[in-house]
Formats: C-alpha cells, sequence, structure tokens
C-alpha cells in the first residue's frame, strides 16, 4: 500500500514542479524579469497577469509589515474566481486601488498597523 501511495505522489510533485523557484512558471525576484515575461503575453491576459501581481506586491508588503488587509477588501478579493476575465480585471484594480489608499491613510506609523 505504501508502494502505491508514493507511485501517486511523486506524478504529483512533478506536475508542481514548474512552480519551483527558477523554473518556467516559478516566482521571480528580479522585477525586470518579471515585468519581461508579463510583456509576453498576449494583451488580454498581461493586463490581468499585471493587476495580479500588484495584488501579490501588496499582500506580500502587508504581511512584511504585519498588517491585516480589511475585511471587506478580503470578501472582494474571496469573490475573484467567481468573476469573468474582464470583471476580474477592473475588480483588481478596483482592490488594489483600496489597499493603497488604505495605506495612505494609516500613514507610515507602525503603531497605527497593530
Amino acid at each position: 500500500m505504501i508502494d502505491e501511495e508514493n507511485s501517486v505522489e511523486k506524478p504529483r510533485r512533478g506536475m508542481l514542479d514548474k512552480f519551483e523557484t527558477g523554473s518556467e512558471s516559478g516566482p521571480i525576484e528580479d522585477r525586470a524579469e518579471r515585468e519581461q515575461r508579463l510583456n509576453q503575453l498576449p494583451p488580454g491576459e498581461r493586463e490581468l497577469a499585471h493587476e495580479n501581481a500588484r495584488l501579490a506586491d501588496l499582500c506580500q508588503y502587508f504581511a512584511q509589515q504585519k498588517m491585516d488587509i480589511p475585511a471587506d477588501i478580503l470578501d472582494r478579493i474571496g469573490r475573484l474566481p467567481k468573476c469573468g476575465p474582464q470583471e476580474r480585471i477592473r475588480s483588481l484594480v478596483s482592490i488594489n486601488q483600496a489597499l493603497m489608499e488604505y495605506l495612505n491613510r494609516v500613514g507610515s506609523g507602525p503603531q497605527l498597523w497593530q
């Protein structure tokens, strides 16, 4: 039975290898390389990818600063998978703008973030 589980696990890991650092779909630390890859996408996909990247950057910033994302914005993010591509782009633009406005409102003092 253990052999059967291992045989199932190996292909799954193999499918996810493309998301490892340095692979074709893995994280890209160099912003210039990321922009270059995004710009190679077709126009509709490019805009969606740019907005997703902006949201990822903002989420990473919130995590690094140990800030919570406001609940209403989290709800909006949670509804993204139900949106079609164009609606998702519009929603992402709105969410990213709301996050930036929130950051602007709370200022730069860490005492406000806790």
